[in-house]
């Protein structure tokens, strides 16, 4: 099964969908009822570990079916990209963030503004990542494998941005304000509209270069993790 792209459709519908059905309002409170809320983290983590891992096996063994051709060009468009998202991905993972699973948190008695570090420049720089990693990649690679798997991630990241946002604030209610009113999910939105100052000693200098330590890694192991030079030819 893995080697068609039936396979690849089952997969990427199963990690990306599981993102938004386990999360769900229906789903979610039932499952932590019954489990606890360590257990349905718990259940969550796994279950979306083995859907990533099967959506990625899928893709490496999915046959080439070119849809459209890319212009060379878009070539560059992942490189130039890329640092980015992977700035925006460290910094998402190393950041307290009331939008990351069991994040809220970091709301409950919080004093001052919430938006600090890379949230004054958008709650969700982790999607945001992921996002970029997904549409700069769609715009490089024209084949039906690329096109199901990456365009499952960009649904899920810029889906799961609004996403998110409605389920805090359906749980939150009031705690929720003053986060929704200080940072944006537009990335500087919120500074350019006056509702925050961009807090760059929060985000600090090792989170921009750690992401692009990333980045050099990834560049360095692409070719052997997914058998494609990143570097226009």
């Amino acid at each position: 099964m893995l080697e068609t792209i039936n396979g690849l459709i089952a997969a990427t519908l199963f990690f990306v969908g599981g993102h938004f059905l386990l999360s769900s309002r229906p789903l979610r409170p039932a499952l932590t009822e019954r489990f606890g809320d360590r257990g349905f983290r718990a259940i969550y983590s796994v279950a979306m570990t083995v859907g990533l891992l099967w959506m990625v096996a899928a893709y490496r063994a999915a046959p080439v079916v070119p849809v459209w051709q890319p212009a060379p060009a878009f070539a560059w468009v992942p490189l130039l990209v890329m640092p980015f998202a992977c700035i925006l991905l460290v910094a998402g993972l190393t950041s307290p963030n009331p939008t990351l699973v069991g994040g809220e948190r970091f709301l409950e008695g919080a004093p001052g503004s919430p938006a600090v570090g890379m949230l004054s420049v958008t709650r969700h720089p982790f999607l945001w990542g992921t996002g970029l990693w997904a549409l700069s990649h769609l715009l490089a690679n024209g084949d039906l494998g690329s096109i199901v798997m990456m365009g499952g991630i960009a649904v899920l990241s810029f889906g799961g941005m609004q996403h998110i946002d409605l389920r805090r604030e359906s749980n939150l209610g009031a705690t929720w304000g003053p986060m929704k009113l200080t940072t944006s999910v537009i990335p500087f939105a919120a500074a350019l509209a006056g509702r925050t100052k961009v807090d760059w000693r929060g985000i600090g200098w090792w989170r921009p270069l750690l992401g692009l330590v990333v980045y050099a890694a990834l560049l360095h192991l692409h070719g052997g993790l997914i058998g494609v030079s990143p570097l226009p030819a």
